[in-house]
C-alpha cells in the first residue's frame, strides 16, 4: 500500500461532500508575490490569510489538494501542542512561550470560524476531546493538562475510570480527561473546501504541478514546473512530510511516520450506542498511542503503529484489527473494510517549526499528528509573518533550520525506539481501582 496509488483507496475519497476542485496544471510563465509548494492545510491557510492581507499568492501542488496528508488524516480536531502552557512560557516566556499555547490552544476555534465563514461542508462535530490515561503516568498527565487548561478558561475536566467507560464504550483505561475544544470532521472534504475557498478569493491553485527546482534569481525566486515557472517575491514550503527535496536540510530536519487507520462498515445505531455515545474523538496517553471515533455515515475509524518505511506491511494492518477487537469486542471482525495510511511528520522537540532559511523563503511543518488544526493555525502565523502583522514578543518564533544528527539511520533507531515503547506501554504501572 504506497502513496502512489490513488487516494481513492482511503475511507475518505468516497464519503465527501465537497468534490475535487478543478486545478489545472501551471501552464507558461506568471508572476506573483508569492509562490506556495503544497495544497494542503498549511498552503491553502497560508494563501486564504495571505490574500486576505491583500497579497497574491500561487499554489503549486504536485497532485490534488489533499492528496497527502490533509486528505488521509483521521479528521481528529485537537487542541493544544504536545506541550502545556506552563511548560511553553518556562522554554519560551512568558510572552512568546503564551503565544505559541494561545495558537495552539486556540486552532480549533479558529478552524471552526474558517469553516462557518467559508461554508465548508465537512461534517464538522465539536463534541470534544476524551484522552483516556493507561497508568499512573497517563493520570498524571491528564490531570496537569485539565488543571491547567481549566485555570485558563477552558471546558475540560478530569474522567473517572467508569466514566471514561461510559463515554468511549472502552473498558480497561484508569481514567482521562476531557477538552470541549476538541471536535471530529471529514479531512478530505476539509481541504477541498478550503481550496474552493481560496479559489472563491482569486488565489490560484495549479495542480499536477510538482515543483522541479527552485532557486534564486535577484530578489526574487523562480519556481519551475514541467510546464512553466512562477517568478515570486517570496516563497513557502508547504509539503510537511511529503518532503520533495528542493531545500537542503528541510526533510532532515523532520522524522517522517506513517500512521496506519482502519475503518469498518457503516455500524448499526445500537453499536454506535455502545461507543463514543456522546459523538466525542478519543486517543488515549499511551506513547505508541491509540486513536478512534466515528464519521458522519457511522463509520468507525481507529489509527495507531507508525510504519517506517515507504509501504506499511499487511502485518500492521493486521495488528490494528485486532486491537480493534480487543477494544470493540462487539463488532464482528469482519466489519473492518477499509485501511490506508499517509505521513505525519515528527520532531525532535515535537513542536511545529517556523523556518526562514533564506531571504524570502519560508517554511512551516512538524505538526506531531495534531495537524488539522495546527496546521491551518500555523498558516495564519506564517501569513502574518510574511506580511509584517506580527512581530517581537508576541509571534511564533523562527527557529534555524537544523538538520536532524543521524537522519540516515532514523528507521532502525526508531524501530528500536518503538519496540521499548511498547514494552514500557505494557509495563505501565495501573492505578488501583476505585474502592
Amino acid at each position: 500500500m504506497s502513496d502512489h496509488q490513488d487516494l481513492d483507496r482511503a475511507l475518505w475519497s468516497g464519503t465527501s461532500a465537497e468534490p475535487p476542485v478543478d486545478c489545472p496544471p501551471l501552464d507558461g510563465d506568471r508572476q506573483a508575490d508569492i509562490a506556495i509548494v503544497g495544497a494542503g492545510y498549511t498552503g491553502l491557510s497560508t494563501a486564504l490569510h495571505l490574500k486576505e492581507m491583500g497579497a497574491d499568492a500561487v499554489v503549486l501542488e504536485a497532485r490534488e489538494p489533499g492528496w497527502g496528508a490533509s486528505g488521509r488524516n483521521v479528521g481528529q480536531v485537537i487542541a493544544g501542542l504536545k506541550y502545556e502552557p506552563v511548560a511553553l512560557e518556562q522554554m519560551y516566556g512568558v510572552d512568546i512561550g503564551g503565544h505559541m499555547w494561545r495558537v495552539g490552544g486556540g486552532g480549533p476555534a479558529m478552524l471552526y470560524d474558517l469553516i462557518r465563514r467559508f461554508d465548508i461542508r465537512c461534517d464538522l462535530v465539536n463534541a470534544g476531546w476524551i484522552q483516556p490515561a493507561v497508568g499512573e503516568r497517563g493520570l498524571r498527565t491528564v490531570a496537569m493538562r485539565a488543571e491547567q487548561w481549566a485555570e485558563r478558561g477552558v471546558d475540560c475536566g478530569l474522567l473517572s475510570r467508569d466514566e471514561v467507560a461510559k463515554m468511549t464504550g472502552v473498558t480497561g483505561y484508569d481514567g482521562g480527561w476531557v477538552d470541549r475544544r476538541g471536535g471530529s470532521l471529514q479531512p478530505l472534504a476539509l481541504v477541498r473546501g478550503m481550496a474552493r475557498a481560496c479559489l472563491g478569493m482569486g488565489v490560484a491553485i495549479h495542480g499536477n504541478s510538482p515543483v522541479t527546482s527552485l532557486t534564486r534569481e535577484g530578489a526574487r525566486w523562480r519556481v519551475a514546473t514541467a510546464r512553466g515557472t512562477v517568478i515570486a517575491d517570496s516563497v513557502v514550503l508547504a509539503t510537511n512530510a511529503y518532503d520533495t527535496g528542493l531545500w537542503s536540510g528541510l526533510g532532515r530536519s523532520i522524522v517522517p511516520v506513517r500512521p496506519v487507520l482502519i475503518a469498518s462498515r457503516p455500524l448499526s445505531p445500537n453499536l454506535r450506542g455502545s461507543i463514543l455515545p456522546g459523538g466525542e474523538i478519543a486517543s488515549d496517553t499511551k506513547r505508541l498511542l491509540t486513536y478512534f471515533r466515528f464519521d458522519a455515515r457511522g463509520h468507525l475509524i481507529m489509527g495507531g503503529r507508525g510504519a517506517l518505511g515507504h509501504a506499511p506491511t499487511p502485518r500492521l494492518f493486521d495488528q490494528l484489527r485486532v486491537d480493534a477487537g480487543h477494544r470493540f469486542p462487539q463488532v464482528e471482525a469482519d466489519a473492518w473494510q477499509h485501511a490506508w495510511t499517509g505521513w505525519i511528520a515528527m520532531t525532535a522537540d515535537h513542536l511545529p517549526h517556523l523556518h526562514n532559511p533564506a531571504p524570502g523563503l519560508w517554511a512551516a511543518l512538524g505538526y506531531q499528528g495534531r495537524g488539522v488544526a495546527l496546521a491551518t493555525a500555523m498558516g495564519r502565523e506564517l501569513a502574518l509573518r510574511m506580511r509584517g502583522g506580527e512581530a517581537g514578543r508576541e509571534a511564533w518564533p523562527v527557529t534555524d533550520l537544523r538538520p536532524l544528527p543521524f537522519h540516515g539511520l532514523r528507521r532502525p533507531v526508531l524501530s528500536a525506539m518503538r519496540t521499548a515503547w511498547r514494552v514500557r506501554d505494557s509495563l505501565e504501572p495501573r492505578s488501583a481501582p476505585a474502592a
